[in-house]
C-alpha cells in the first residue's frame, strides 16, 4: 500500500557570478538572483559555497567540460553556465512516496523520476527566456551597472518562476518545438502575398510570424529564436488574452469555425481599444539573434479571428498611435477571409475519429532541422499533466532520447513495462518517432508491424533512413 506523497518542487533557484566576490567575506556580492527570497544570507551562501566547490572539484577532472548536475539522495541539483563567468542553478527537491508494509511505514524518494535531461533544458529555457527580453546579462552590465541587471532578474524571474509547472515537465522540454500547420499551395500563397505586401508597404515591420491557433504556418526570423517566441505565445500571451477562443481546441474541429463570431481584430500588446486609446500601450522589446548579433524589436501583437500576427518591428523606430491604427486598417479586412479560408481548409483535412479506444496508439514526432513536433500524447500545450499515455511511458522516452547518441545516424528502442505497455523509439536523419501501444499479448514481430503502419498513415513522405 502506498501513494505519492509530493511532487518534485524547487528548492532553490540563483544567478552568480564568482568574479564579483573574490574575497573572503565578500561571497555575497556573487550573488545576482536568489529564490525563495525567504532562505536568510546566511543559507544563500552556504548554498552557492557549495556549488562554487562542486564546480572547481570536477573542473581539475575535465577542464574543457562544466558539471551539469549533481545527485544528491533528497536533491537534484542542475547547472547551467549561459555566459562567461555567469551560473545558473537550480535545486530540486525529489519527489517522495509513502510506503507502508506490515504497520511500518517508509518514506521512498524517487530518484529516477527526476530526468537529467528534461530539467537542465527546463533550466536553459529559464535562461532563454530572460534573454529574449531583456538581453544577455554580459551586454546589461557593460550598458548599466550592477544594481540595474539585479533589478532586472528579480523583476523577471520572481513572476516567471511563479508560472513554472515543473513537476509535469517531460520529452517536450527538451524538444521546445513548434506546431506547424501544413496548408495546400493556394492557402499558403494567400499568406505568403499578404505578409509581403506587409512588410514592403512598412518599411518598420522588419519580420512577421503568422499563427493559426497554436499552430505556425509562416516565420520570418530564425527556427532557434522561433522556438523562444513560440514558447512565450502559447503558454503565456495567447493564453492570458484568449482563453476563450482557445478553448475549442488547437484546430477548429467543425465548420463553420467556433470562433467566426470574433470578427474585429485586436492588438494584444499594445493598444487593446484603438478608438478610446490616448497612448500605445505596452508593447515588449524581444532580443533576437540575426548574424550572430543580438537586435532589439518590437513585438506587435495581433490577433484576428483565429489568427495571431507576430510584427517584429525596429526596436529604433518610435510606434505611435497613428502607425497601430493605420496597421490596423489595413490588417483586417485582409486577415479575415484569409481565415475563414483557413478554417473551411482545415474542416476539410482534419478528421475527428469516434469511439477511439484507449489502448490505440500514441506517438511523439520531433524534427531537429526545422523544430517541428507533433504529439497525440500530449492533449494539449499548457503543461497540466494533461497526457493520454502514463508517465512512466514519457520516462521511458525521455531515457530513449538520452541514449539515442549512442545509436549514430539511426537507431531504434523497444521497451515493455510491467503493465503491458510498449514503448518504441525510432531516429533517422535528425528525427524523432516514439510511439507508445498498450498490447498485453503482442510480441515483437507484432509490434514492429504496428509501428510500420503508424509511420505510413501518420507521416507520409517523411523517410526513416540513414544519411
Amino acid at each position: 500500500m502506498g501513494g505519492v506523497n509530493k511532487d518534485v518542487e524547487i528548492q532553490n533557484f540563483f544567478i552568480f557570478n564568482s568574479s564579483f566576490g573574490p574575497k573572503e567575506g565578500e561571497e555575497l556580492k556573487k550573488i545576482l538572483f536568489y529564490y525563495p527570497t525567504t532562505d536568510n544570507t546566511s543559507v544563500q551562501v552556504e548554498n552557492l559555497s557549495l556549488v562554487e566547490g562542486v564546480i572547481k572539484f570536477t573542473q581539475t577532472f575535465n577542464p574543457s567540460s562544466s558539471v551539469s548536475s549533481l545527485h544528491m539522495s533528497k536533491l537534484r541539483q542542475l547547472y547551467f553556465e549561459p555566459e562567461p563567468d555567469f551560473w545558473i542553478v537550480l535545486t530540486l527537491t525529489l519527489p517522495i512516496v509513502a510506503n507502508v508494509k506490515e504497520n511500518i511505514s517508509s518514506i521512498e524518494y524517487l530518484e529516477e523520476d527526476v530526468q537529467d535531461n528534461v530539467f537542465e533544458a527546463v533550466l536553459k529555457q529559464t535562461y532563454h527566456v530572460y534573454r529574449l527580453f531583456w538581453g544577455t546579462l554580459t551586454d546589461t552590465l557593460s550598458k548599466n551597472d550592477l544594481g540595474t541587471l539585479k533589478n532586472q532578474l528579480e523583476a523577471f524571474y520572481n513572476a516567471y518562476l511563479k508560472l513554472q509547472k515543473i513537476e509535469h515537465a517531460d520529452i517536450l522540454n527538451i524538444f521546445r518545438g513548434i506546431q506547424y500547420l501544413p496548408l495546400d499551395r493556394q492557402h499558403f500563397l494567400k499568406i505568403q502575398c499578404f505578409i509581403n505586401s506587409l512588410e514592403s508597404k512598412w518599411g518598420f515591420v522588419l519580420h512577421t510570424a503568422f499563427l493559426y491557433n497554436e499552430h505556425v504556418i509562416w516565420s520570418g526570423i530564425e527556427p532557434n529564436s522561433m522556438q523562444i517566441v513560440y514558447q512565450y505565445l502559447i503558454s503565456s500571451l495567447l493564453p492570458a488574452n484568449v482563453e476563450v477562443e482557445l478553448q475549442g481546441g488547437s484546430i477548429p474541429r467543425h465548420s463553420p469555425s467556433p470562433f467566426s463570431t470574433l470578427r474585429h481584430g485586436r492588438f494584444i500588446t499594445g493598444p487593446t481599444n484603438l478608438k478610446q486609446a490616448k497612448v500605445i500601450g505596452k508593447v515588449p522589446k524581444v532580443h533576437l539573434f540575426e548574424e550572430q548579433c543580438l537586435k532589439e524589436f518590437h513585438l506587435v501583437v495581433y490577433r484576428a479571428l483565429s489568427a495571431t500576427l507576430c510584427l517584429f518591428i525596429d526596436g529604433s523606430h518610435e510606434l505611435t498611435l497613428d502607425d497601430f491604427k493605420a496597421l490596423d486598417e489595413y490588417m483586417n479586412p485582409k486577415l479575415s477571409p484569409i481565415v475563414n479560408d483557413i478554417a473551411d481548409y482545415c474542416a476539410t483535412q482534419v478528421v475527428t475519429p469516434s469511439n477511439v479506444p484507449e489502448s490505440s496508439p500514441k506517438f511523439i514526432y520531433f524534427n531537429k532541422l526545422n523544430l517541428a513536433y507533433k504529439s497525440t500524447v500530449h492533449l494539449d500545450n499548457k503543461h497540466t499533466g494533461n497526457i493520454s499515455c502514463p508517465k512512466e511511458s514519457l520516462r521511458i522516452m525521455a531515457d530513449m532520447n538520452d541514449s539515442s547518441k549512442c545509436l549514430g545516424l539511426s537507431g531504434e528502442n523497444i521497451v515493455k513495462t510491467t503493465n503491458d505497455y510498449w514503448v518504441f523509439s525510432k531516429t533517422s536523419n535528425l528525427r524523432e518517432f516514439y510511439i507508445v501501444l498498450q498490447q498485453k499479448n503482442a510480441n515483437l514481430i507484432g509490434i514492429s508491424e504496428e509501428v510500420k503502419r503508424l509511420c505510413e498513415t501518420e507521416l507520409q513522405g517523411i523517410f526513416f533512413h540513414p544519411m
